[in-house]
Protein backbone atom coordinates (compact mmCIF):
# COMPACT_ATOMS: atom_id res chain seq x y z
CA UNK A 1 0.00 0.00 0.00
CA UNK A 2 1.22 3.56 -0.85
CA UNK A 3 2.15 5.58 2.38
CA UNK A 4 0.00 8.36 3.44
CA UNK A 5 0.83 11.24 4.89
CA UNK A 6 -0.31 14.11 6.81
CA UNK A 7 -0.90 17.54 5.61
CA UNK A 8 -0.62 20.77 7.60
CA UNK A 9 -1.99 23.74 5.30
CA UNK A 10 -0.04 27.07 5.44
CA UNK A 11 -1.40 30.41 5.90
CA UNK A 12 0.39 33.68 4.89
CA UNK A 13 1.19 35.89 7.27
CA UNK A 14 -0.23 38.93 5.52
CA UNK A 15 -4.15 38.15 4.90
CA UNK A 16 -4.75 41.58 3.09
CA UNK A 17 -2.80 40.42 0.65
CA UNK A 18 -4.17 39.92 -3.56
CA UNK A 19 -5.09 36.60 -4.23
CA UNK A 20 -7.12 35.66 -1.05
CA UNK A 21 -10.33 34.46 -0.96
CA UNK A 22 -12.92 33.27 1.69
CA UNK A 23 -15.58 30.66 0.61
CA UNK A 24 -17.24 27.64 2.14
CA UNK A 25 -15.76 24.25 2.30
CA UNK A 26 -17.58 20.65 3.05
CA UNK A 27 -18.30 21.16 6.20
CA UNK A 28 -19.61 24.52 6.20
CA UNK A 29 -16.64 26.67 7.36
CA UNK A 30 -14.87 29.61 6.16
CA UNK A 31 -11.74 28.61 4.24
CA UNK A 32 -8.71 31.45 3.57
CA UNK A 33 -7.39 30.21 0.49
CA UNK A 34 -4.08 31.61 -1.38
CA UNK A 35 -3.00 30.84 -4.72
CA UNK A 36 0.79 31.29 -5.39
CA UNK A 37 2.81 30.73 -7.75
CA UNK A 38 6.33 29.08 -7.50
CA UNK A 39 9.62 29.67 -9.97
CA UNK A 40 8.53 27.77 -12.47
CA UNK A 41 4.68 29.20 -12.96
CA UNK A 42 2.86 26.22 -11.28
CA UNK A 43 0.34 27.39 -9.20
CA UNK A 44 -0.15 26.98 -5.53
CA UNK A 45 -3.00 26.49 -3.05
CA UNK A 46 -2.44 27.84 0.32
CA UNK A 47 -5.32 27.54 3.01
CA UNK A 48 -6.74 27.62 6.55
CA UNK A 49 -10.06 26.55 8.12
CA UNK A 50 -11.84 28.08 10.78
CA UNK A 51 -15.57 27.93 11.91
CA UNK A 52 -17.96 29.98 10.26
CA UNK A 53 -21.22 30.71 12.17
CA UNK A 54 -23.54 28.36 10.28
CA UNK A 55 -23.94 25.23 9.35
CA UNK A 56 -23.20 24.31 5.12
CA UNK A 57 -24.36 20.71 3.65
CA UNK A 58 -21.87 20.13 1.03
CA UNK A 59 -22.66 18.25 -1.93
CA UNK A 60 -19.95 15.97 -2.98
CA UNK A 61 -19.47 16.75 -6.58
CA UNK A 62 -18.04 19.72 -8.70
CA UNK A 63 -17.97 19.18 -12.29
CA UNK A 64 -15.37 21.47 -13.92
CA UNK A 65 -15.39 21.91 -18.42
CA UNK A 66 -13.62 24.15 -20.54
CA UNK A 67 -15.25 24.98 -23.65
CA UNK A 68 -14.18 26.86 -26.64
CA UNK A 69 -16.05 27.39 -29.94
CA UNK A 70 -17.95 23.91 -29.38
CA UNK A 71 -21.40 25.05 -28.50
CA UNK A 72 -23.34 21.95 -29.90
CA UNK A 73 -20.89 19.49 -28.35
CA UNK A 74 -20.90 21.33 -24.84
CA UNK A 75 -24.86 21.59 -25.23
CA UNK A 76 -25.00 18.01 -25.42
CA UNK A 77 -22.80 17.58 -22.44
CA UNK A 78 -24.68 19.60 -20.38
CA UNK A 79 -28.02 18.14 -21.37
CA UNK A 80 -26.08 14.33 -20.11
CA UNK A 81 -25.14 15.99 -17.21
CA UNK A 82 -28.96 17.20 -16.58
CA UNK A 83 -30.40 13.68 -17.14
CA UNK A 84 -27.34 11.84 -14.39
CA UNK A 85 -29.94 10.24 -12.03
CA UNK A 86 -29.62 12.08 -8.75
CA UNK A 87 -27.87 15.18 -10.14
CA UNK A 88 -29.51 17.21 -8.41
CA UNK A 89 -27.93 15.23 -5.07
CA UNK A 90 -24.77 15.11 -6.10
CA UNK A 91 -24.03 18.33 -7.91
CA UNK A 92 -22.79 20.62 -5.89
CA UNK A 93 -22.10 22.89 -8.89
CA UNK A 94 -21.18 22.61 -13.19
CA UNK A 95 -18.74 24.95 -13.55
CA UNK A 96 -18.29 25.84 -17.37
CA UNK A 97 -15.28 28.29 -18.36
CA UNK A 98 -15.78 29.98 -22.28
CA UNK A 99 -12.64 30.44 -23.22
CA UNK A 100 -13.07 33.87 -25.06
CA UNK A 101 -15.01 31.46 -27.90
CA UNK A 102 -15.97 33.39 -30.85
CA UNK A 103 -19.22 30.95 -31.38
CA UNK A 104 -22.63 31.54 -30.18
CA UNK A 105 -23.38 30.17 -27.15
CA UNK A 106 -26.78 31.30 -26.80
CA UNK A 107 -28.33 27.86 -26.81
CA UNK A 108 -26.47 26.65 -24.10
CA UNK A 109 -26.79 29.47 -22.01
CA UNK A 110 -30.82 29.00 -22.58
CA UNK A 111 -30.78 25.50 -21.43
CA UNK A 112 -28.81 26.70 -18.43
CA UNK A 113 -31.53 29.20 -17.53
CA UNK A 114 -33.85 26.64 -18.43
CA UNK A 115 -32.93 24.51 -16.12
CA UNK A 116 -32.84 25.64 -12.44
CA UNK A 117 -32.81 22.24 -10.41
CA UNK A 118 -28.88 21.88 -11.79
CA UNK A 119 -26.46 24.27 -10.34
CA UNK A 120 -24.60 25.43 -13.68
CA UNK A 121 -21.75 28.33 -13.25
CA UNK A 122 -21.06 29.40 -16.66
CA UNK A 123 -18.07 32.14 -16.75
CA UNK A 124 -16.93 33.79 -20.22
CA UNK A 125 -12.80 34.39 -19.85
CA UNK A 126 -11.94 37.22 -21.79
CA UNK A 127 -8.59 35.88 -22.28
CA UNK A 128 -8.01 32.21 -24.07
CA UNK A 129 -6.56 30.67 -20.69
CA UNK A 130 -5.68 27.65 -22.55
CA UNK A 131 -6.02 23.99 -20.58
CA UNK A 132 -4.07 24.28 -17.72
CA UNK A 133 -4.95 27.58 -16.89
CA UNK A 134 -8.71 27.41 -17.99
CA UNK A 135 -8.85 24.54 -15.71
CA UNK A 136 -7.14 26.19 -12.66
CA UNK A 137 -9.50 28.75 -12.96
CA UNK A 138 -12.85 26.10 -12.62
CA UNK A 139 -10.58 24.58 -9.82
CA UNK A 140 -10.52 27.65 -7.84
CA UNK A 141 -14.07 28.12 -7.97
CA UNK A 142 -15.33 24.74 -7.35
CA UNK A 143 -16.16 23.62 -3.67
CA UNK A 144 -16.80 19.87 -3.69
CA UNK A 145 -15.07 17.47 -2.42
CA UNK A 146 -14.35 15.43 -5.91
CA UNK A 147 -13.60 17.89 -8.45
CA UNK A 148 -14.68 15.68 -11.87
CA UNK A 149 -13.44 17.15 -15.66
CA UNK A 150 -14.67 16.41 -18.61
CA UNK A 151 -13.98 17.43 -22.16
CA UNK A 152 -16.60 19.53 -23.93
CA UNK A 153 -17.19 17.55 -26.52
CA UNK A 154 -17.53 14.14 -24.66
CA UNK A 155 -20.36 12.77 -22.57
CA UNK A 156 -21.12 9.99 -20.06
CA UNK A 157 -22.38 6.94 -21.51
CA UNK A 158 -24.38 5.86 -18.77
CA UNK A 159 -26.88 8.02 -16.61
CA UNK A 160 -25.50 6.72 -13.31
CA UNK A 161 -22.01 7.52 -13.90
CA UNK A 162 -21.98 10.39 -11.08
CA UNK A 163 -22.92 7.71 -8.71
CA UNK A 164 -20.43 5.71 -9.72
CA UNK A 165 -17.93 8.67 -9.13
CA UNK A 166 -18.92 8.58 -5.25
CA UNK A 167 -19.08 5.30 -4.95
CA UNK A 168 -15.67 4.41 -6.51
CA UNK A 169 -14.00 6.87 -4.13
CA UNK A 170 -15.69 4.97 -1.05
CA UNK A 171 -14.57 1.71 -2.48
CA UNK A 172 -11.94 -0.44 -0.53
CA UNK A 173 -9.54 -0.35 -3.53
CA UNK A 174 -9.07 3.43 -3.80
CA UNK A 175 -9.41 3.97 -0.04
CA UNK A 176 -6.72 1.40 1.08
CA UNK A 177 -4.54 2.63 -2.18
CA UNK A 178 -5.12 6.04 -0.61
CA UNK A 179 -6.14 7.18 -4.53
CA UNK A 180 -6.59 10.35 -4.93
CA UNK A 181 -7.17 10.49 -8.84
CA UNK A 182 -9.72 8.48 -10.77
CA UNK A 183 -9.79 7.83 -14.62
CA UNK A 184 -12.27 6.99 -16.75
CA UNK A 185 -12.74 4.36 -19.91
CA UNK A 186 -13.05 6.67 -22.94
CA UNK A 187 -14.34 5.10 -25.74
CA UNK A 188 -15.04 6.96 -29.46
CA UNK A 189 -18.53 8.02 -29.43
CA UNK A 190 -18.88 7.11 -33.22
CA UNK A 191 -17.26 3.65 -33.02
CA UNK A 192 -17.41 2.43 -29.74
CA UNK A 193 -14.12 1.63 -29.49
CA UNK A 194 -11.43 2.17 -26.96
CA UNK A 195 -9.69 5.08 -27.35
CA UNK A 196 -5.51 4.00 -27.09
CA UNK A 197 -3.84 7.39 -26.43
CA UNK A 198 -6.92 8.17 -23.66
CA UNK A 199 -5.88 5.04 -21.91
CA UNK A 200 -3.64 5.78 -18.76
CA UNK A 201 -1.38 3.49 -19.02
CA UNK A 202 1.13 2.95 -21.73
CA UNK A 203 0.84 -1.13 -21.93
CA UNK A 204 -2.46 -1.18 -23.22
CA UNK A 205 -2.80 -5.14 -25.14
CA UNK A 206 -1.61 -5.58 -21.06
CA UNK A 207 -4.40 -3.55 -19.53
CA UNK A 208 -7.26 -2.48 -21.85
CA UNK A 209 -9.29 -5.49 -20.36
CA UNK A 210 -8.73 -5.06 -16.48
CA UNK A 211 -11.56 -3.65 -14.95
CA UNK A 212 -9.28 -1.62 -12.52
CA UNK A 213 -5.84 -0.83 -12.34
CA UNK A 214 -3.54 0.90 -10.48
CA UNK A 215 -2.01 4.05 -13.12
CA UNK A 216 0.87 5.85 -14.05
CA UNK A 217 -0.86 8.58 -15.04
CA UNK A 218 -4.11 10.16 -15.86
CA UNK A 219 -5.80 11.18 -19.13
CA UNK A 220 -7.94 14.93 -19.53
CA UNK A 221 -10.77 13.88 -20.93
CA UNK A 222 -12.41 12.48 -17.97
CA UNK A 223 -11.27 12.10 -14.52
CA UNK A 224 -12.02 12.60 -10.96
CA UNK A 225 -9.70 14.30 -8.31
CA UNK A 226 -9.95 14.92 -4.45
CA UNK A 227 -10.04 18.96 -4.34
CA UNK A 228 -7.37 17.63 -1.22
CA UNK A 229 -5.03 16.47 -4.22
CA UNK A 230 -4.97 20.17 -5.59
CA UNK A 231 -4.53 21.65 -2.15
CA UNK A 232 -1.74 19.68 -1.36
CA UNK A 233 -0.02 18.86 -4.70
CA UNK A 234 -1.00 22.53 -6.40
CA UNK A 235 -2.92 22.63 -9.69
CA UNK A 236 -2.04 22.46 -13.39
CA UNK A 237 1.00 24.77 -14.58
CA UNK A 238 0.45 28.09 -15.38
CA UNK A 239 3.40 28.17 -18.24
CA UNK A 240 1.90 24.83 -20.62
CA UNK A 241 -1.25 25.94 -22.68
CA UNK A 242 -2.09 22.72 -24.08
CA UNK A 243 -0.58 19.12 -23.21
CA UNK A 244 1.74 17.24 -20.76
CA UNK A 245 -0.20 19.15 -17.78
CA UNK A 246 -1.82 16.15 -16.33
CA UNK A 247 2.05 14.31 -16.28
CA UNK A 248 2.94 17.22 -14.66
CA UNK A 249 0.37 17.15 -11.45
CA UNK A 250 0.95 13.43 -11.59
CA UNK A 251 4.06 13.53 -11.01
CA UNK A 252 3.54 16.05 -7.92
CA UNK A 253 0.26 13.79 -6.65
CA UNK A 254 1.81 10.59 -6.20
CA UNK A 255 4.77 12.11 -4.33
CA UNK A 256 2.32 13.57 -1.85
CA UNK A 257 1.04 9.87 -1.46
CA UNK A 258 -1.42 9.78 -3.40
CA UNK A 259 -1.92 6.80 -6.23
CA UNK A 260 -3.93 7.09 -9.53
CA UNK A 261 -6.39 4.69 -10.08
CA UNK A 262 -8.33 3.56 -13.16
CA UNK A 263 -12.15 2.30 -13.39
CA UNK A 264 -13.15 0.56 -16.89
CA UNK A 265 -16.55 1.02 -15.28
CA UNK A 266 -17.28 4.73 -16.11
CA UNK A 267 -17.29 5.55 -19.52
CA UNK A 268 -16.98 8.40 -21.63
CA UNK A 269 -17.76 8.90 -25.14
CA UNK A 270 -15.10 10.77 -27.01
CA UNK A 271 -16.84 12.93 -30.12
CA UNK A 272 -13.11 14.44 -31.00
CA UNK A 273 -14.81 17.53 -32.56
CA UNK A 274 -12.55 19.38 -34.84
CA UNK A 275 -13.95 22.37 -33.42
CA UNK A 276 -11.95 24.94 -31.51
CA UNK A 277 -8.47 22.60 -31.88
CA UNK A 278 -4.86 23.92 -31.48
CA UNK A 279 -3.26 23.25 -35.39
CA UNK A 280 -1.32 20.20 -35.03
CA UNK A 281 2.43 21.55 -35.80
CA UNK A 282 1.88 23.90 -32.80
CA UNK A 283 0.21 21.31 -31.00
CA UNK A 284 3.19 18.59 -31.72
CA UNK A 285 6.08 21.53 -30.38
CA UNK A 286 3.70 21.65 -27.19
CA UNK A 287 3.77 18.08 -26.45
CA UNK A 288 7.66 17.49 -27.28
CA UNK A 289 8.56 20.70 -24.85
CA UNK A 290 6.20 20.10 -21.91
CA UNK A 291 6.98 16.62 -22.16
CA UNK A 292 10.74 17.63 -21.83
CA UNK A 293 9.72 20.10 -19.05
CA UNK A 294 8.42 17.53 -16.97
CA UNK A 295 11.16 15.08 -17.12
CA UNK A 296 13.41 17.46 -16.07
CA UNK A 297 11.12 19.10 -13.32
CA UNK A 298 10.89 15.17 -11.54
CA UNK A 299 13.00 12.66 -13.04
CA UNK A 300 16.45 11.40 -13.25
CA UNK A 301 18.44 13.35 -15.44
CA UNK A 302 18.93 11.13 -18.17
CA UNK A 303 14.86 10.92 -18.48
CA UNK A 304 15.03 14.59 -19.38
CA UNK A 305 17.76 13.55 -22.49
CA UNK A 306 15.67 10.27 -23.59
CA UNK A 307 12.02 12.12 -23.48
CA UNK A 308 13.69 14.97 -25.58
CA UNK A 309 15.45 13.38 -28.13
CA UNK A 310 12.12 10.48 -28.24
CA UNK A 311 9.93 13.53 -28.84
CA UNK A 312 12.10 15.26 -31.19
CA UNK A 313 11.37 12.19 -33.41
CA UNK A 314 8.12 12.35 -32.62
CA UNK A 315 7.66 15.84 -33.74
CA UNK A 316 9.38 14.65 -37.41
CA UNK A 317 7.20 11.96 -37.77
CA UNK A 318 4.12 13.59 -37.52
CA UNK A 319 4.71 16.93 -38.71
CA UNK A 320 5.65 15.76 -42.26
CA UNK A 321 9.43 16.20 -41.25
CA UNK A 322 9.11 20.28 -40.36
CA UNK A 323 12.90 20.83 -39.63
CA UNK A 324 12.63 24.60 -39.18
CA UNK A 325 10.15 24.35 -36.33
CA UNK A 326 11.97 21.39 -35.26
CA UNK A 327 15.25 23.09 -35.02
CA UNK A 328 12.83 25.74 -33.53
CA UNK A 329 11.82 23.09 -30.90
CA UNK A 330 15.30 22.42 -29.94
CA UNK A 331 16.17 25.55 -29.29
CA UNK A 332 13.11 25.87 -26.40
CA UNK A 333 14.71 21.91 -25.31
CA UNK A 334 18.46 23.46 -24.61
CA UNK A 335 16.98 26.45 -22.80
CA UNK A 336 14.47 24.00 -20.01
CA UNK A 337 17.86 23.49 -17.76
CA UNK A 338 18.59 26.90 -17.33
CA UNK A 339 14.90 28.00 -16.88
CA UNK A 340 13.62 25.08 -14.98
CA UNK A 341 14.26 24.00 -11.23
CA UNK A 342 14.29 20.59 -10.67
CA UNK A 343 12.32 19.10 -7.63
CA UNK A 344 13.21 14.65 -8.09
CA UNK A 345 10.74 12.24 -7.05
CA UNK A 346 11.38 10.79 -3.97
CA UNK A 347 12.66 7.09 -2.67
CA UNK A 348 8.34 6.22 -2.57
CA UNK A 349 7.30 7.66 -5.75
CA UNK A 350 9.59 6.24 -7.46
CA UNK A 351 8.72 2.96 -6.02
CA UNK A 352 5.50 3.20 -6.91
CA UNK A 353 5.98 4.23 -10.46
CA UNK A 354 7.76 1.17 -10.85
CA UNK A 355 5.08 -0.92 -9.07
CA UNK A 356 2.74 0.14 -11.71
CA UNK A 357 4.98 -0.27 -14.88
CA UNK A 358 5.12 3.54 -15.69
CA UNK A 359 7.50 4.78 -19.22
CA UNK A 360 9.82 7.14 -18.13
CA UNK A 361 12.06 7.16 -20.87
CA UNK A 362 9.91 8.77 -23.25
Amino acid sequence: MFGRETYRSLLPKDMNQPGIHLNHNMFGRERIKSITTDDNGRERFFQMTEPAGEYQTMKQLSVIIITYNRPDDLLALVRNLASQQRAADLLQEVIIINNASTADYSAVQAFIASTPGIPFRYHYSAENLGVARGRNLGISMATAPILVTIDDDAAFRDNTALQQIVAAFESPFLRDNHTGILCFKVLYASTGQMQVNAFPHKQFEKYQHKISFLAPYFIGCGHAILKAVYDKAGIYPVDFFYGMEEYDLTYRAIEQGYSIAYDASIVVLHNESPLGRTPHMTKMKMLWINKSKVAYRYLPKPFFYSTAFMWSLEFLQKTAWNWKEWFSGWREIRRIPGKESRTPLGAAAKTYLKRVEARLWY
